[in-house]
């Protein structure tokens, strides 16, 4: 008899992605879930033996639904697969009852570890007939906007757990706000996602082969200055020096991890402060075409002790999208 198993991820490219990345041969019926609520409900109707549960998602995230099976005593086995691998993240899955934590993008190797450490493995797995692939079998629909959000989902996490790490503190993780937005109303889409404060705004341009864009970072002036008190700079520094430190980890790490999900190697300018004290409404962007659509992705980190919040912008040009869908579809196929 089939054993349940249930992947909950908002995004159906990360379902897919999970889907294929289960190990063959195993007499399991998988279903999806794409919120926490949907999770719990399929939980409770015995459609999950084994959860593999994201962290990140709207309506009822993986925290959430990690309480609510343990206050409970929901019957399932919960594998936390994420983006977001700050040391602290894993100690609060942990702690709230996860089996283990598996950090996206899946590894094969690791997940089958995992599963045969605590037995998992061998209890799915049909001794006596071999079933077809489980990757070929399973078809989970996806928009390519998803790829995107994902593989900046992957990033994003990456950047945090570095600037996590370096500063002592949690950074908050949203999901990434991706969009396909005409040249002509790029300075809309800025504006919209980024706080209009007194910002300090840093600018890298990033290029490879059939790819290229423009990674902004934009941070408010007073938590800049907050940001002075926790980083511990060294004698003599200034925050001009603080403002391209932190932009060097999060725009560095996240094109890292974006170069690596895709298999590139991006050539990156040099980082250039295009302003101090500036309202967003004061940047010039370079649309092109006006029929031109514009891949943008945004990213906002927040330091939940300290309320200081920055964001993180990455935006494509029109002719790099062909290329994009290319790798993103390839991460799955």
């Amino acid at each position: 008899m089939p054993i349940p198993i249930l992947i909950c991820d908002d995004s159906g490219f990360a379902r897919k992605q999970m889907a294929r990345s289960l190990p063959e041969n195993w007499n399991v019926d998988v279903s999806f879930a794409a919120n926490g609520l949907e999770a719990l409900s399929a939980i409770k109707e015995g459609q999950a033996h084994v959860l593999f549960l994201d962290l990140n998602m709207p309506l009822m995230d993986g925290y959430q639904v990690l309480e609510v099976v343990r206050s409970q005593d929901l019957p399932t086995l919960v594998i936390v697969v994420s983006g977001d691998v700050q040391p602290e993240a894993r100690r609060r899955v942990m702690e709230l009852g996860a089996l283990d934590f598996i950090e996206k993008p899946i590894n094969r190797d690791k997940l089958d570890a995992i599963l045969q450490r605590y037995g998992v493995l061998q209890e799915l797995e049909a001794p006596d007939q071999l079933f077809e692939s489980l990757s070929s079998d399973i078809q989970v629909e996806f928009d390519i906007t998803e790829g995107y959000q994902e593989v900046a989902n992957v990033a994003m996490g990456q950047a945090a757990d570095l600037l996590a790490r370096l500063l002592h503190v949690f950074i908050e993780l949203p999901i990434p706000q991706v969009r396909l937005t005409p040249g002509v109303q790029l300075a809309e889409v800025v504006a919209e996602t980024v706080p209009n404060h007194r910002l300090s705004v840093v600018s890298q341009g990033f290029a490879c082969a059939g790819i290229s864009g423009e990674a902004l970072l934009f941070i408010d002036e007073s938590d800049l200055s907050e940001l002075s008190y926790i980083f511990d700079p060294e004698e003599g520094s200034t925050q001009l020096d603080l403002l391209m430190e932190i932009s060097n980890i999060l725009i560095g790490a996240c094109m890292s991890g974006v170069a690596d999900q895709l298999e590139l190697k991006f050539s990156v300018g040099h980082p250039e402060v295009l302003g101090r004290g500036i309202d967003v409404g004061a940047l010039r962007f370079q649309h092109g075409r006006a029929d031109e659509e514009r891949l943008t992705i945004g990213i906002r980190y927040g330091i939940q002790e300290q309320r200081i919040n920055c964001t993180l912008m990455l935006i494509f040009t029109g002719d790099s999208t062909p290329a994009l869908e290319e790798r993103v579809k390839w991460l799955v196929e």
